[in-house]
């Protein structure tokens, strides 16, 4: 009966299999030296990632005294005159204990690492503010500080009214950001 078996060819069946046996040894030792290859490129990508610096917009800064320090003078004062050199260098700040944001929602966007937060900017004050900088603070769901992002506003809010923004980027946000206080940092008379 053997003999009538090598007649009808199995021994090419066997050899065939020997050959698939080979290839998928070869293709496996393939495929490890290939994941090696792609593992070594990420540790490598992220080395380099760690090192490049922070971006301007997404970064924990804190927020910048410079602009909400600067007092202007009142209409009165002549003892501190300014040439028209020094006013263009030195930006006129609002007074930012009338300027309030009197309501805020917010909300992910690019799914979900994104900040889209809508408020309502009320000016009280006697002029009209412009490049309004606003920093809100995420927290995690125990109250415990994640991050800080800032925006400057450049559109301008009329004096004594107010102006909703609606779903305006604020940045990156942590996946475990649970709520969001947005503040005032500083505004210049527009």
């Amino acid at each position: 009966m053997s003999a009538r078996l090598d007649r009808i060819g199995l021994g090419r069946f066997a050899r065939a299999g020997e050959r698939l046996a080979r290839a998928v040894t070869i293709a496996s030792v393939s495929f490890g030296r290939s994941l090696l290859w792609l593992l070594a490129a990420i540790i490598v990508g992220c080395g380099i990632w760690m090192l490049l610096p922070l971006s301007k917009g997404n970064s924990a800064e804190p927020a910048r005294p410079e602009l909400a320090a600067v007092e202007t003078a009142p209409a009165g004062d002549t003892s501190a005159v300014a040439s028209p050199a020094s006013e263009a260098q030195v930006p006129v700040a609002a007074e930012l204990g009338r300027l309030r944001i009197s309501s805020q929602t917010w909300r992910r966007g690019g799914l979900g690492s994104k900040v889209l937060v809508t408020f309502t900017l009320r000016n009280d004050n006697d002029y009209a503010v412009k490049d309004i900088e606003v920093v809100c603070a995420f927290t995690r769901r125990d109250g415990s500080h994640l991050t800080d992002r800032s925006r400057v506003l450049v559109d301008p809010v009329s004096m004594k009214s107010r102006k909703t923004f609606v779903h305006i980027p604020i940045g990156f946000v942590n996946v475990n950001a649970d709520q969001a206080k947005c503040s005032l940092v500083a505004a210049r008379r527009a």
